[in-house]
């Protein structure tokens, strides 16, 4: 984030800026170039929950025109409108990926994931999964890419889920567990990592 004073903006302009900028679709969001108008006190908390001035904002539809004027710009997330652009925080992935639909099971199989916020992500080369792993824990924490440089993590019953559908092949030179979808190989870990306690 930057180190500019709080914003004078409220959630309330600002969704009634995005509400006066919605058409079909998604906001054209990066074709805008508004003035940066300093942080508001926004955060989607890990497990998808946004809060506006430290309180759940309890609206899903208010949650999913936020997220439509979502954008992240190097490390940092922006609310960001025609007019207006005012910086978020996002403790780790702005979206939670909550389920997932395969069609053609098997080797052509394709990965539909569902967000928490109504945005579908079909995985595959747009759409890559990746899992990152706690140097500590060795935890997984796998993601999906949504839209414009957004991810969702994916949630747990939905990643022992994709772990039933996984299958181990040949990647870098190792054996890799991991998960296809629409034609392409997403390794999760080494084979000779997995444990079968």
């Amino acid at each position: 984030m930057t180190s500019q004073n709080p914003v004078k903006v409220t959630a309330d302009s600002i969704l009634a800026s995005a509400r006066a900028a919605k058409g079909r679709g998604l906001p054209p969001v990066h074709d805008w170039n508004p003035p940066f108008c300093g942080d508001l006190d926004m955060r989607i908390a890990r497990d998808g929950t946004w809060f506006y001035l430290g309180t759940p904002i309890g609206r899903p539809e208010l949650v999913r025109l936020f997220s439509t004027i979502l954008r992240r710009d190097g490390d940092d997330y922006f609310l960001v409108t025609p007019v207006e652009k005012v910086g978020i925080r996002v403790d780790d992935a702005p979206f939670l990926a909550v389920d997932f639909e395969v069609s053609d099971p098997g080797p052509d199989q394709v990965l539909t994931f569902l967000t928490n916020v109504a945005d579908r992500a079909e995985a595959g080369l747009d759409h890559p999964i990746r899992v990152e792993r706690d140097p500590e824990t060795g935890e997984p924490a796998p993601y999906v890419l949504v839209r414009d440089r957004l991810e969702a993590l994916i949630d747990r019953k939905s990643f022992y889920r994709l772990v039933d559908l996984g299958e181990t092949r040949e990647q870098y030179g190792e054996g890799w567990f991991g998960i296809c979808s629409g034609g392409v190989f997403f390794p999760i870990i080494l084979a000779k990592e997995l444990t079968t306690d």
